[in-house]
């Protein structure tokens, strides 16, 4: 794997990471004060409404539209504190031997409208939608997960040695039996960070975490619905928490303030990483040093150019995503199956780069240029496989469809980069498009006939765009000449710069 480096950037109302493998720009992290992220935010909340048919509830947690609360998120009497439950998740997504959730439970027979309960936000509110919660309540540290209504251990299945997985395993579960007196019994997962990691780092992890929860169940009593429990940590100190490996040369952080809280955090709670902890101080900005502004600049735009002359064109919607590669100018050196075959290939990586930087998720389709040979395709799917490796959304890839699409999902927590630092057009709408300054002129004319039916005037005034009144003045003067002689009366044209490529106005004089 390439070394890595983070790069934080902090402003008063702007906190931006960037995650850089190798010189390049893997991931990039933004959390602004006006709206802060709210997943694994833990919050009391007062169930609104039930809708049996759905197997749902709408859950008010104090935010501007209702949670949604799904009858598998449900654990059994989650109201009431240290209730059992059957289930368990964890922020870390390759962990193996966690209980399976009850997938059968009826929403009416947990949950009911007035109830109260402990909540943790599993997706931010996207769009329209309201944030995903679940009962099953999860509390990371650095190198574990704590599961409050759960038990046993589980390990990454990232961490690959059988050998570690044991040792860890073994060492997570003597530490839990001995400290369990008194404390609450909880499972725990072992994160992908504890490969390696000593017994008495992993005691520290899991006395800091049994401390939080019996600090969060105390606070959780004194809360009244729809007040938040407890908050995530903030993103410099996230980052310390789930992006630090052992790849990890260094992090830079360019504001004082901020790598004071990060210094400490990271003495306190991983003592062998501080020393790669810097303060940036150079006079050109941080993300300026791996052309991180540029990079962002081009995630945020539709096509992406390949090395090679090809290009791929990401398309979000609200259902899903689809990327379409084509060979752009790329014609090869041997002969076309080999040129569609390389063509893919380097789609393959960068599709699986910009998945994760654009934060795409949900169904995503790619559509790849037609390959005829089998062994072709394989090598494309392994591709994009192995690339996608990396990635801390859990990802699931289907083979090819007998349509030559390739249909895949990734684990949807937060907004897209997209929708975090755009909003839709105000020409057009959010549709991508525009209607052209010939159609304007069309639509400038019908408007004129049904204005002459319907009243009377002496003459017209058009206020269009400049280009709409160049095409009016020059390509359609004819046809104005004609309306002019139709409606026997004059019209004149006034450009208007402010309007938007489709308005125009027809005013009567």
């Amino acid at each position: 794997m390439s070394r890595q480096e983070i790069l934080i950037n902090a402003t008063p109302r702007e906190v931006r990471a960037a995650l850089v493998e190798g010189g390049v720009l893997q991931e990039v992290l933004i959390e602004r004060a006006s709206r802060r992220g709210l997943i694994s935010n833990i919050y009391k909340g007062r169930v609104s409404r039930v809708l049996p048919g759905m197997q749902a509830a709408f859950v008010d947690i104090g935010l501007e539209r209702t949670a949604f609360l799904h009858a598998s998120d449900v654990a059994r009497s989650p109201h009431e504190p240290g209730g059992e439950a059957r289930g368990g998740t964890a922020k870390e997504p390759a962990a193996d031997d966690v209980p399976e959730r009850d997938a059968e439970l009826d929403i009416r027979d947990v949950v009911r409208e007035g109830t109260e309960l402990l909540v943790q936000v599993l997706k931010e509110p996207l769009g329209t939608k309201g944030a995903r919660l679940t009962t099953y309540i999860t509390i990371p540290s650095r190198y574990l997960v704590m599961l409050p209504h759960s038990d046993g251990v589980g390990v990454s299945s990232r961490i690959e040695d059988e050998a570690e997985r044991e040792r860890l395993r073994t060492l997570v579960e003597e530490i839990a039996s001995a400290g369990c007196e008194g404390a609450v019994r909880a499972g725990y997962i072992v994160r992908t960070a504890a490969e390696g990691a000593a017994r008495e780092a992993l005691h520290a992890d899991l006395l800091f975490l049994q401390n939080l929860w019996a600090a969060i169940e105390e606070d959780a009593k004194r809360a009244k619905g729809g007040e938040l429990v407890y908050e995530d940590l903030p993103l410099p100190l996230r980052v310390l928490r789930d992006l630090l490996t052992p790849q990890t040369e260094r992090v830079r952080v360019d504001s004082e303030a901020v790598y004071k809280t990060v210094k400490e955090f990271a003495d306190r709670f991983i003592p062998h990483m501080s020393p790669s902890i810097e303060l940036y101080t150079d006079n050109g900005p941080i993300f300026d040093l791996y052309g991180i502004e540029d990079e962002i600049d081009r995630a945020l735009k539709r096509k992406v150019p390949l090395k090679s002359g090809g290009h791929v064109v990401f398309d979000q919607t609200e259902a899903m995503t689809t990327i379409d590669v084509n060979t752009g100018a790329y014609v090869g050196h041997r002969n076309l199956e080999e040129t569609i075959f390389r063509t893919n290939l380097e789609a393959a990586v960068t599709i699986a780069r910009q998945l994760r930087l654009r934060n795409l998720g949900g169904i995503i389709i790619i559509d790849f240029i037609d390959m005829a040979e089998e062994e072709h395709r394989a090598q494309v799917l392994q591709a994009l496989t192995q690339r996608l490796a990396g990635d801390h959304a859990k990802s699931q890839i289907m083979s090819v469809s007998p349509l030559g699409l390739v249909e895949m999902t990734r684990k949807r927590t937060r907004e897209s980069l997209e929708h975090l630092l755009c909003q839709p057009c105000p020409s057009c709408e959010g549709r991508g498009f525009v209607k052209t300054p010939e159609t304007v002129c069309h639509e400038i004319f019908r408007e004129i006939l049904r204005q002459h039916r319907q009243f009377d005037f002496q003459e017209v005034l058009v206020l269009a765009r400049p280009n709409v009144i160049e095409r009016l003045l020059d390509e359609e003067s004819a046809s104005v000449a004609e309306l002019e002689e139709l409606t026997g009366k004059p019209i004149r044209l006034q450009s208007e710069s402010a309007y938007a490529p489709d308005q125009f106005d027809v005013v009567l004089m």
